[in-house]
């Protein structure tokens, strides 16, 4: 896992959003794995500046969202996909067509996350997922004890989770407890990996993350094994980490390295 001390989200998103966007102009055709919440909302304006700019175009692109909450309607304000059509769908030349996200309204659920799994294997799998962490572990909404090979499914909500997303809500709106994610297995199978972490509320967790073992109950501890994580920090989430300086260090040898063309 690289860390990537920032000096605040800003320039986080922008090293995120300029990543996304090498990686788009080297394959038009990028299969993106794609994350909700505040935590991203920095690289979709600029993934949409960039493509109103005429610098990039996202017409054969394709995107997979991680989540969305059960039963809860396409056209709902708290929905994923108001959220997505809100902050960068709507800003960008994608074909409606080309834009998926896991079952979560009607019947034959685990038939059709089945099929939302070969969708993603027909298209050569997913090039770069960009990922945010919930305060207890959760990716996706892998909760804790998710098992770390696990696929698109039906998952229950924390009750940690569940306080921490009730502000969205109104007093008299019913807040799901359910939602479709993809699996840790699934997020695992992308080639690379963006992860952004912000704010001290969510120290804890990026050192958990990190620093932590591997462990279900701790699922974002899942991204040590994998070969291509970049983790985006401000320097309030990466206060809690033993080896601070150290990652600082070893991403100025990188960047120099890289510099001098030799790697």
């Amino acid at each position: 896992m690289q860390i990537v001390l920032c000096r605040d989200a800003e320039e986080a998103a922008e090293l995120v959003a300029a990543r996304i966007l090498c990686r788009l102009r080297e394959k038009p055709e990028l299969v993106l794995g794609l994350a909700t919440g505040s935590t991203p909302l920095g690289v979709y304006r600029r993934l949409r500046e960039a493509c109103q700019r005429g610098e990039v175009s996202f017409a054969r692109v394709h995107t997979f969202n991680l989540d969305e909450y059960l039963d809860l309607p396409a056209d709902h304000p708290q929905s994923y996909r108001t959220f997505m059509r809100q902050h960068l769908f709507e800003g960008i030349d994608i074909p409606p067509d080309q834009v998926y996200f896991p079952p979560s309204e009607g019947n034959d659920l685990r038939a059709r996350c089945a099929a939302f799994e070969r969708r993603i294997a027909e298209l050569g799998g997913i090039d770069v997922q960009l990922l945010g962490m919930g305060r207890n572990g959760h990716i996706g909404f892998n909760e804790p004890t998710s098992s770390l090979a696990s696929r698109t499914r039906v998952k229950t909500l924390t009750d940690k989770t569940l306080r921490d997303n009730a502000r969205f809500y109104g007093p008299d709106e019913t807040q799901p407890v359910l939602a479709v994610t993809m699996g840790i297995g699934t997020i695992m199978e992308a080639r690379e990996i963006l992860l952004q972490a912000y704010g001290s509320a969510k120290a804890e967790a990026v050192r958990e993350a990190v620093e932590g073992p591997v462990s279900s109950y701790f699922p974002a501890s899942a991204l040590q094994l994998h070969p291509r994580v970049g983790a985006y920090l401000d320097p309030d989430a990466a206060s809690l980490l033993g080896m601070r300086d150290y990652y600082g260090r070893a991403r100025a040898l990188q960047q120099q390295l890289e510099a001098d063309g030799r790697l």
